[in-house]
């Protein structure tokens, strides 16, 4: 298990916590234009919804160096704390894990990356959400 934040999850098992966990909440670091056309994990049925915040902005994909202020402040106003389970997605699972990172630095005790992202990595035809990650794993999504 990683050091730097407290280890990977697969899409089941993070739902299973959201579940399971008053104060578990997911967060997705990509970026609004993916929110937008791509679609947004659904946590309706479980009484949440997911926190949004880039780890880095479309069109410069420069990392937003407030990140993990901006998220903590949200975590606290939706009741969560430092201790709260926090999960981490993306498209692949490799922003998820730079967000995981820096929100450990921050002062926060238990947060994990979501393997697979929402949309997993390429499959034989080229195409994304088939192989791994949240799409795949059949859980719940919508586009706007």
């Amino acid at each position: 298990m990683p050091s730097d934040y407290r280890g990977d999850v697969s899409p089941a098992e993070c739902w299973s916590a959201l579940a399971e966990t008053p104060d578990a909440m997911l967060v997705d670091v990509r970026t609004t234009a993916e929110w937008t056309y791509v679609g947004l994990p659904m946590l309706a049925a479980l009484g949440k919804k997911p926190l949004l915040v880039e780890w880095q902005s479309f069109p410069t994909m420069g990392v937003d160096p407030a990140f993990a202020t901006k998220l903590a402040g949200q975590v606290e106003k939706e009741g969560g704390s430092s201790t709260s389970p926090i999960f981490f997605l993306c498209r692949s699972g490799v922003r998820s894990i730079a967000g995981a990172v820096a929100l450990t630095a921050h002062g926060f005790e238990n947060c994990f990356n979501v393997l697979g992202g929402f949309e997993g990595p390429l499959d034989a035809e080229g195409h994304r959400g088939r192989k791994a990650g949240w799409k795949a794993e059949g859980l719940p999504w919508a586009q706007n």
